[in-house]
């Protein structure tokens, strides 16, 4: 679906002096995100129309200290005309301090709503008002598979947990080893298990209890926290479950942890991991048939099975006629639908195709996306930074390793700024 640039946009666009053609000085608009290299060339290519349509050139800077960065910038003066931020919290956090733009402010509410299911205008809403317009989504609710090696062993795709575990009792009766597990990721190592976790938690006590939890108006140390940690030791801590046991788990670099599933025989059966790690898979592995993927399934039937998403959302700091044309492109299906056709991409944006996505278990991940009658966000990434990105990944290695639930919950729960 092509872009049109609306009437008003245009006017604006004309009366400030730009607007076709080629661009002008100063007829620009900046970008800062943490999109680099080979997506930093599929980003760039997805703004390619907007830059022709419009006149104006789109000077994106991509960067692996967004997080540092952007408040050193914003509070220097030097702040981006837009940002692509990685985490909402970050963006809800300048929206608090009045340095973003309302989106609503210049685009129709109906437009965003026919472009957005409301649960992801809902992520993007601070204090009732809508700052973020959503671009690339993570599917993260996900346990790749072998078709051919399930029918081959005669397993089926589990239902709910309890199949999920009879299935991994089976495949250890079978001689082998169930699941994939890589921890491993330099500094951030850990966070591969905060996202078994909050996958749990959405499926043991619910998103209410998931946001409570969030946004600490329950402890981390609540016994239902707990038990997602003990959930999760089910497969962590099961020697028999893990190729290598927790050692194994700790030690093996998130990225090489599924490369087991596709060895002949397979060192492994199962991996849950986000979408994105299809990128890590060996270059041979056809995405159309040779992997699939099954939601994490059910494990308190009143609660179904929730899909855990992270993504990035653009926020507007400049209210410059050029930002509000980019924002409003950014809302539009054609930016997605470029991406997606490149491959190593979802889109929440309901108005982009299923056909658009090149392979079957992208399709079939986007379905799941869009589909899903209950979304929430990445809690890690939800959390203080001290927390999310801090004592809940070093937590989990130090769980994995052996030290009690107990003492972990405690140490992050005092880790939790006041």
């Amino acid at each position: 679906m092509k872009y049109v640039l609306s009437s008003t946009l245009l006017l604006t666009l004309l009366l400030s002096g730009c607007g076709g053609g080629s661009s002008e000085s100063g007829n620009t608009v900046t970008i800062l995100g943490v999109v680099v290299g080979e997506q930093q060339q599929k980003l760039e290519q997805a703004l390619a129309p907007f830059e022709e349509k419009t006149g104006i050139d789109v000077v994106y800077e991509g960067t692996d200290a967004f997080a540092t960065l952007l408040p050193v910038r914003v509070e220097s003066g030097d702040a981006p005309d837009v940002a692509m931020f990685p985490q909402p919290g970050l963006m809800a956090g300048f929206a608090k301090e009045g340095k973003l733009v309302p989106i609503t402010s210049f685009l129709e509410p109906q437009t965003l709503q026919e472009a957005y299911p409301q649960t992801w205008l809902d992520l993007g809403t601070v204090e009732d008002t809508l700052y973020g317009i959503w671009y690339r989504a993570s599917v993260k609710s996900l346990v790749w598979y072998r078709p051919d090696v399930f029918e081959a062993q005669g397993y089926q795709t589990p239902k709910t947990w309890s199949e999920l575990m009879a299935l991994s009792d089976q495949m250890v009766a079978d001689g082998g080893t169930p699941w994939c597990l890589g921890l491993e990721s330099g500094s951030a190592t850990g966070w591969p298990g905060t996202d078994w976790v909050e996958d749990i938690m959405l499926r043991t006590a619910g998103p209410e209890v998931y946001d409570q939890w969030t946004s600490h108006q329950i402890p981390f140390n609540d016994s239902r926290v707990k038990t997602a940690f003990e959930t999760f030791g089910q497969v962590a801590l099961n020697p028999q479950y893990v190729v290598g046991g927790n050692v194994g788990a700790i030690s093996t670099p998130f990225g090489d942890a599924p490369r087991g599933l596709f060895d002949n025989p397979p060192r492994c059966y199962l991996h849950r991991q986000a979408n994105f790690i299809a990128s890590f898979f060996p270059e041979t592995v056809d995405l159309n048939q040779d992997v699939d993927v099954f939601v994490l399934p059910e494990i308190n039937p009143q609660f179904g099975a929730p899909v855990l998403v992270a993504g990035d959302v653009f926020g507007m700091f400049n209210d410059t006629p050029q930002a509000r044309a980019l924002m409003e492109y950014l809302a539009s299906p054609e930016p997605h639908e470029i991406w997606a056709e490149l491959g190593g991409f979802l889109s929440p944006h309901q108005q982009v195709g299923l056909e658009v996505y090149p392979n079957a278990v992208t399709r079939k991940q986007a379905e799941i996306l869009t589909s899903a009658e209950t979304i929430r966000f990445d809690g890690s990434d939800l959390m203080p930074g001290a927390v999310g990105t801090g004592t809940f990944w070093s937590g989990i290695v130090d769980y994995v390793s052996g030290q009690s639930v107990n003492e972990v919950l405690e140490s992050i729960e005092a880790s939790w700024p006041q």
